[in-house]
């Protein structure tokens, strides 16, 4: 789930019941590149219309950590 809060996105991962502020990404928008989370985790995003309403349950790839 992708929210955003004070101005900055979280996402949070039900199975690892896990909430953590992303840190970068790789386009300012958020959707459709690869973002870079605090845990050290970089997620690739689908490609969504950067008026997107938040919260919004998506499904992300895990491509490693930092």
């Amino acid at each position: 789930m992708v929210r955003k809060a004070d101005g900055k996105f979280t996402i949070y991962v039900a199975k690892k019941d896990l909430e953590t502020p992303v840190v970068s990404s790789e386009k300012p928008e958020l959707w459709g590149g690869k973002i870079n989370l605090e845990n050290g985790w970089i997620l690739e995003l689908p490609d969504l219309p950067a008026d997107t309403r938040l919260p919004i349950t998506v499904e992300a790839r895990k491509l490693g950590e930092a």
